[in-house]
């Protein structure tokens, strides 16, 4: 197959990393395409010298039998197709990025490189970082450059001969890359959820423009009154200065603290006695609160049909191979809780902030739970949205052979129920017998399936729940008692693990089609579906004086703001198992998703293990949506799948 590599390098007045992919294409213009046929030299063509892209290269462009690659492909995709007017086809083209996203690498094609241990001139790739700078963005107009908006090449041409090397030097760098990861090219199976992505992100989904503009209005409201009555109350010109803060606060309490945080603020209005300190500190949280910041992601993001589109990261999360957020980020949506959810969204819809006021004790806390209520389907349309019900836990079960799990699952008992009376001996039901149990059930389910502790059952609110750490000791003994096979999971996935990686090339095999294998520096786990998730220069580490041993592998680590680079991680049989159900619940929603494109539903989102479905009224049905997702899956012979959902004309939590 003939191999067309692309690179682009374009200018827009608009800033990609806050207006995303689609919009910025509305805006962009080419400068330079970068292309290689094959292993050919590359060549730039340069649209602003008013050079055509060469006859025969437009041919493969459109030719189905030429595979055309680009790292980050999404981009060079939606730029061809809104600047050229190409017909792109996904399943022509190749993402080295998302390639190299399967493999567990990370995303940038400088890092990507480094990962790789591929030759790279850093100072070269710096340079290319300012000449993206400069040729690719608005520049401040200034004396010494006339108070021109923009560079051009003419402005200066020895910048300009560099920044074409530095596209031609790309595309070198994308062709290295993928022949290096080509021998694990994606199956049939994933380059079709590709495929399926990119129709996703390209459909897009419309938004209630009236109600995103009306509520970054009120929290603007909502905010200029809280600043009044903070300056007010202490008498600060400016309550967000630390500075200010902490000098007020220590006339207050005679002393300064470390921080005057999130958390410090937390702590001081639960055990705090000066009335006026707790009052400033709820108008600082007030001014704290991020509610409108999805809002101003949406405004930022829609195109001219009026829908945000490229909202999810195919493979985004690189351990398991699920979906990532980007731009509004689905995956953190708040919940919404109101009963009266339609009147509150025409009280804001209309920008009635007296009446918003009037009738609810916390405007913020409103124009956070409709988010999501923002989302809406186009004329004439409604959402069907669909939910597994309980997928993790349910693949965990069937995984483990955890047999009275997979009973309650057949028979449609709430699990947390199941689970409350498997640890304490008792019937429990839910708002019925020994209902007040089902909530101990419920946190230990979401905490202890993966070997969490004390920690885990706080994360998921124990604490909150009024549990003593004894307590919560307590019922991690009693879920561990009652769940041996799932326990034993943990212990059998990390010697699996271990052996393959002390055993490099052996195929370990663990049970329903999971095995592990160490090859090319990299340890595979073959899921059940048949797809592999890896880990990178996988090592047997012992951490102590007493022989220790944990397993360690490189990867993206995260700090406590996120991604905070490329570096070692620590993992273990629990850790493990975690990767494992969650990619297998990925599989199961990349078939559904296939299976309800395949019978006609049009999904334009989906968060987690639930779908959002865009249909015209008369055409598809929710019952329908649901036995699709619940339909047994040939590789996974005996795993329980359920789904429930709703059909509504704007998003919601229901």
């Amino acid at each position: 197959m003939k191999i067309l590599s692309i690179d682009l390098e374009t200018y827009a007045d608009v800033d990609i990393k806050k207006c995303g992919l689609y919009k910025y294409a509305e805006h962009a213009e080419i400068l330079l395409f970068a292309y290689a046929i094959d292993d050919q030299p590359v060549k730039v063509v340069d649209f602003t010298a008013g050079e055509m892209v060469p006859a025969d290269v437009l041919e493969y462009m459109v030719d189905a039998s030429v595979l055309k690659t680009a790292y980050n492909a999404a981009f060079e995709m939606n730029v061809l197709k809104k600047v050229m007017g190409l017909p792109i086809i996904p399943a022509q083209w190749f993402c080295t990025m998302v390639q190299g996203y399967t493999l567990g690498l990370p995303g940038g094609l400088e890092a990507v490189g480094n990962a790789l241990g591929l030759p790279s001139d850093k100072k070269k790739l710096g340079i290319g970082k300012r000449l993206i700078q400069y040729f690719c963005k608005p520049c401040k107009p200034t004396k010494a450059n006339g108070g021109r908006l923009r560079n051009y090449p003419f402005h200066d041409l020895e910048k300009w001969e560099l920044f074409k090397e530095y596209n031609a030097q790309d595309v070198e760098a994308e062709r290295a890359i993928r022949k290096k990861i080509e021998f694990a090219f994606p199956n049939e199976t994933e380059r079709k959820l590709w495929c399926l992505d990119c129709a996703i992100n390209g459909r897009g989904v419309l938004i209630d423009r009236k109600l995103v503009e009306s509520a970054i209005s009120i929290d603007q409201s909502i905010k200029d009154e809280a600043t009044a009555e903070a300056r007010a109350l202490t008498g600060i010109d400016n309550p967000k200065s630390v500075p200010q803060m902490q000098a007020w606060f220590e006339q207050q309490e005679g002393y300064v603290p470390d921080s005057l945080d999130k958390g410090f603020r937390a702590e001081y209005l639960a055990t705090g006695k000066n009335e006026k300190v707790k009052k400033f500190f709820m108008l600082k949280n007030l001014l704290a609160k991020t509610s409108v910041k999805k809002y101003e992601a949406m405004r930022s993001m829609y195109c001219e049909d009026n829908r945000v589109h490229g909202m999810l990261q195919f493979y985004g999360a690189q351990r398991t191979g699920r979906w990532a957020g980007r731009g509004v980020q689905l995956h953190n949506l708040p919940q919404n809780h109101l009963s009266d959810l339609d009147t509150a969204r025409e009280i804001v819809r209309n920008g009635d902030y007296d009446n918003l006021k009037l009738f609810y004790d916390n405007p913020s806390d409103v124009l956070s739970q409709l988010i999501r209520t923002a989302f809406i389907a186009g004329p004439g349309c409604r959402f069907i949205v669909a939910d597994f019900s309980a997928i993790e836990a349910r693949v965990i079960a069937w995984l483990a052979d955890e047999k009275w799990r997979q009973t309650a699952f057949a028979n449609g008992k709430d699990i947390y129920c199941e689970s409350a009376s498997q640890m304490f001996g008792v019937p429990v039901v839910k708002h019925g017998i020994n209902g007040e149990l089902r909530a101990k059930g419920k946190v230990a389910e979401l905490a202890c399936g993966y070997g969490g502790g004390v920690s885990a059952l706080k994360a998921f609110g124990a604490d909150k729940m009024g549990l003593s750490e004894n307590e919560m000791q307590d019922i991690i003994k009693k879920w561990r008692e009652r769940s041996p096979h799932i326990c034993q999971m943990w212990r059998d996935v990390e010697k699996g693990v271990k052996k393959a990686i002390r055993h490099k090339g052996n195929l370990v095999s663990y049970n329903h089609g999971i095995s592990f294998q160490t090859e090319k520096g990299l340890l595979f786990i073959t899921l059940p579906s048949g797809r592999r998730i890896a880990y990178v220069k996988p090592r047997i580490t012992v951490e102590d004086d007493f022989g220790k041993e944990s397993v360690t592998y490189f990867g993206t680590v995260q700090g406590k703001t996120g991604v905070s680079g490329w570096g070692l991680n620590y993992t273990w049989g629990g850790k493990l198992v975690e990767n494992i159900v969650q990619a297998t619940a990925r599989d199961c929603l990349g078939i559904a998703m296939l299976r309800l494109t395949e019978a006609g539903y049009k999904i334009v989102m989906h968060v987690h293990d639930e779908v959002i479905l865009e249909m015209p009224y008369g055409s598809g049905s929710l019952e329908q949506a649901e036995k699709i997702m619940g339909k047994a899956i040939p590789w996974a012979p005996g795993l329980i799948l359920n789904a429930d959902g709703y059909e509504t004309e704007y998003y919601k939590k229901d």
